[in-house]
């Protein structure tokens, strides 16, 4: 009985051991029927299209996915109409050619020195467009009861390059004993390094000559807090007893401003200016009781609109 059990599990292991030698043969037959079957479909493709023919790989499948993958944005919840460019260019507000305006007072102060107290101003308002503007600017000082030395200018300003502007326009004194009127040349702009510079030079009657030059830099402490050097010169062609001054180098200002900018269009400040008169302007004002050389603590307020 022993020896018949045993033979009968020999002859189920063999049967086992040739069913599955059937089937790993009939799997690597299947696997290579497919594999034919691809590259005969490869071949059919480089032969409908040679410039196409290229084996299959993980990053079209990778490409395949991500289109799979992608959601299509949402449609726009409020469509925009048809419109003509120049209602574009106006709803966009992408107009080049638009005009602005703009209001600054570099200083309104009050200043106390050697002489009486003074109240200064440096005013500068602009219209117009990106290459060509009408300026308006008004420079003086009042002391004692009046306008000692005030002025202003109208000028036509054309871009030259970038940061730099060229200007042309007619100055006139409006304080002091005498009033003239001056033809004006000039050029301002910003030089490398945030330095704003401008010179203009004065042409007015009976062959009279002026230049002026200014030059000021602000340098950020903090985010708020702006400490402004500022210097200015003044030179004339010719003596003018009239209008207090002589001729050559007239008088030049050194100064520096501590600002506050509570907002960027307002900011009080607070300073102190070195002047000084040079020859016949410093003559002239030792005449009317003023010192040559004055040093001076201002407070103020910036503003521009």
């Amino acid at each position: 009985m022993s020896r018949c059990r045993c033979t009968m599990r020999i002859i189920a292991a063999a049967a086992l051991a040739v069913a599955g030698v059937g089937a790993h043969a009939q799997e690597t037959q299947s696997d290579e029927h497919a594999h034919h079957a691809t590259h005969a479909e490869m071949r059919g493709d480089a032969t409908k299209n040679p410039q196409h023919a290229e084996p299959p790989s993980a990053a079209s499948g990778t490409t395949a996915a991500s289109a799979a993958d992608h959601i299509a944005p949402p449609p726009p919840e409020h469509p925009m109409m048809p419109m003509s460019a120049d209602a574009m260019i106006d709803a966009m507000g992408m107009d080049d050619a638009a005009t602005f305006a703009k209001l600054r007072i570099d200083r309104l102060e009050r200043s106390f020195g050697a002489d009486a107290p003074a109240f200064s101003w440096d005013v500068d308002a602009w219209l117009g467009q990106d290459f060509d503007k009408l300026r308006v600017r008004s420079e003086g000082e009042h002391v004692r009861g009046s306008t000692d030395e005030a002025d202003v200018e109208a000028l036509w300003s054309h871009a030259i390059a970038p940061f730099w502007d060229t200007e042309i326009g007619v100055r006139q004194d409006v304080g002091g004993h005498a009033r003239r009127t001056w033809a004006a040349f000039g050029i301002q702009g910003l030089a490398p390094y945030w330095f704003e510079l401008g010179a203009t030079a004065y042409v007015g009657e009976s062959g009279r000559t002026a230049l002026r030059a200014e030059a000021d830099y602000d340098l950020s402490l903090t985010q708020k807090l702006i400490l402004q050097p500022r210097a200015e010169i003044n030179a004339y062609g010719s003596s003018d007893r009239a209008a207090g001054v002589g001729a050559g180098l007239s008088d030049a200002a050194l100064g520096v401003r501590l600002r506050y900018e509570i907002r960027r269009e307002f900011a009080p400040y607070f300073g102190v200016e070195w002047s000084r008169r040079f020859g016949g302007t410093a003559d002239f004002a030792r005449e009317e009781g003023l010192s040559a050389n004055d040093t001076r603590w201002v407070v103020g307020i910036h503003i521009w609109y």
